[in-house]
């Protein structure tokens, strides 16, 4: 097994630590039988999806279990009260473990890759969190806007066509330029491309191409996988040039509007001073190019199957967002948080298939896991996300079912701490937390306001892996719903444009910069909104 980890604090083993050296009753955490000498549990096991043998293992082994791989011994954990134990933040930490180590090579110490004692985790965390403040967000709200726009009058190019729309595709796209053009003032132009961008195809090579290090023994990794190997360099090589191109053209411009570049490049730490490297910005870039639309990209095509496949609740969906928005033509950024439903929409698909689906956690000092199982410093376990979200004894023993109303405000109050977790857990949670679900829940709402979802009636949800999941071969045909009562259907067409014009410029060829947009769009954030929004909300 590649080497997946380094210890938090000085005098740990460095590299990959199997169970056995952290966990003194290992054997009392059962196992899948007939386990095969050298390579471990690997009879049955499908390497192309090894999350969803995970989770067919949990069902069998209950909610702590153990499994052996070329020597190696892992430990997972779901269940509710265990999971709970090891958010602890004074107990726990993140551990930088299994397939997201494997991503060092490309993302290096950013934000979701850094080790706990890398000391540009804190700086960049404190530099950028103001760039997901409430302000910061409602600057982003028109440009989200812009780019949600450009994907309907793709979808409506396809509908006038009587062609289906390719959901993971097409949402790709979509958070992609999201996030290029809010965070970095670039334009990829994906929706006028007939294949993925090159950037997007590298970036699904290298995640792959994690994983893939992931079902081979370390040692014999060069050589089973070196023709993948080449490929990965070159994946590497073309996001690196790719966002070196985007940073060199903001510094010739001399900066944007104080988005997310801006703050890497020009601002300091508060107190310290420090300002981020050359080599950590390129880092981060990546870092928030990939994390930032590829979890919500699987996000948005989850939600958008569990509302195609259940027309009642599509129904009801739309009817909130035809009552809340009413004739406005664009919807504003405070009335997409009054869509509560289409919120619950969006966490009930984020909890049966969260898109980061497993986060790891490492003991800081010797303890016991839930009062059960000791564990020395540095031993670590993997939650499995949504065997989490599954747990019977949490919600119900209809947890398979879909269903939104486990989200109202009754239920989120009656249900204990940590069993919903698609955003991780502690400090080092998803730091853009706020950004992703506003986003989602504005396209959903601006979709469903616009068009009937039809899924073909053969579709059997077949869930993808790259470190993140996604729905695979996921089509939809469009109804375009008839123009509401008040008459906005025009109007929203109109006002659309009208945005579009407004924030849209000409591409630029690959790699340069966009020219800045209007400070409506990139409203800079005041200086004292330097809360996180992620570590103030609640479970």
């Amino acid at each position: 097994m590649a080497a997946t980890t380094q210890t938090m604090e000085a005098g740990l083993p460095k590299g990959f630590r199997s169970a056995e050296q952290g966990w003194p009753e290992l054997h009392r955490i059962p196992h899948p039988p007939h386990r095969v000498p050298l390579l471990g549990d690997v009879l049955g096991a499908d390497r192309h999806r090894p999350l969803q043998d995970s989770m067919r293992f949990a069902r069998a082994l209950g909610p702590i279990y153990r499994r052996r791989a070329f020597g190696k011994e892992f430990v997972f954990v779901w269940g509710a009260r265990l999971a709970a134990d090891l958010a602890d933040e004074s107990r726990f930490a993140k551990h930088v473990g299994l397939g997201v180590a494997n991503l060092r090579p490309v993302a290096g110490d950013g934000l979701f890759t850094a080790y706990n004692h890398e000391p540009n985790w804190q700086l960049a965390h404190d530099v950028l969190a103001p760039g997901f403040s409430r302000e910061a967000m409602e600057g982003y709200h028109g440009m989200m806007l812009a780019v949600a726009g450009r994907l309907t009058d793709h979808w409506d190019r396809r509908q006038a066509a009587g062609h289906t729309v390719d959901v993971p595709g097409d949402m790709t796209r979509l958070t992609l330029e999201t996030i290029a053009r809010t965070g970095f003032g670039h334009d990829f132009g994906s929706f006028e491309r007939d294949r993925p961008h090159p950037f997007v195809t590298a970036m699904v090579g290298t995640l792959t191409y994690a994983q893939r290090l992931n079902s081979v023994p370390g040692p014999l990794a060069p050589l089973l996988l070196r023709a993948a190997a080449r490929r990965n360099a070159a994946d590497m090589d073309h996001l690196n040039r790719t966002v070196d191109g985007l940073v060199a053209a903001r510094r010739r411009s001399g900066g944007g509007e104080g988005d997310l570049l801006d703050r890497m490049l020009a601002t300091a730490h508060p107190v310290t001073g420090e300002k981020l490297s050359a080599e950590n910005v390129r880092k981060q870039v990546i870092t928030f190019l990939v994390a930032g639309h590829e979890t919500t990209s699987g996000a948005l095509s989850f939600a958008l199957y569990y509302l195609a496949r259940h027309p009642e609740i599509a129904a009801r969906a739309r009817a909130e967002v035809d009552r809340v928005w009413g004739d406005t033509p664009l919807p504003g950024y405070e009335q997409v948080a009054k869509l509560r439903y289409v919120r619950r929409v969006l966490d009930e698909s984020l909890r049966l298939w969260p898109t980061a689906p497993a986060f790891a956690r490492e003991a800081r000092q010797d303890t016991f896991l839930a009062g059960d199982h000791p564990m020395l410093r540095g031993a670590w376990a993997l939650v499995l996300t949504p065997m989490l979200h599954r747990e019977p004894e949490v919600w119900g023993e209809d947890a398979e079912r879909f269903d939104p109303d486990r989200f109202t405000a009754a239920a989120v109050r009656a249900r204990p701490a940590h069993t919903f977790k698609p955003f991780g857990t502690g400090a080092r949670a998803c730091i853009g937390r706020q950004f992703a679900l506003h986003e989602a829940t504005l396209v959903l709402g601006l979709l469903l306001r616009r068009y009937e979802l039809r899924l073909d009636p053969g579709y059997r949800l077949t869930v993808a892996e790259r470190l993140t999941l996604m729905p695979e071969g996921l089509r939809l045909r469009l109804e375009r719903r008839p123009v509401p009562p008040s008459g906005a259907g025009e109007e929203h067409d109109e006002g659309a444009r009208a945005a579009r014009a407004a924030t849209t410029e000409p591409r630029t060829d690959e790699g340069a910069s966009r020219p800045t947009h209007g400070a409506a769009t990139q409203a800079a954030p005041p200086a004292s909104a330097s809360r996180c929004p992620v570590h103030r909300s609640a479970d």
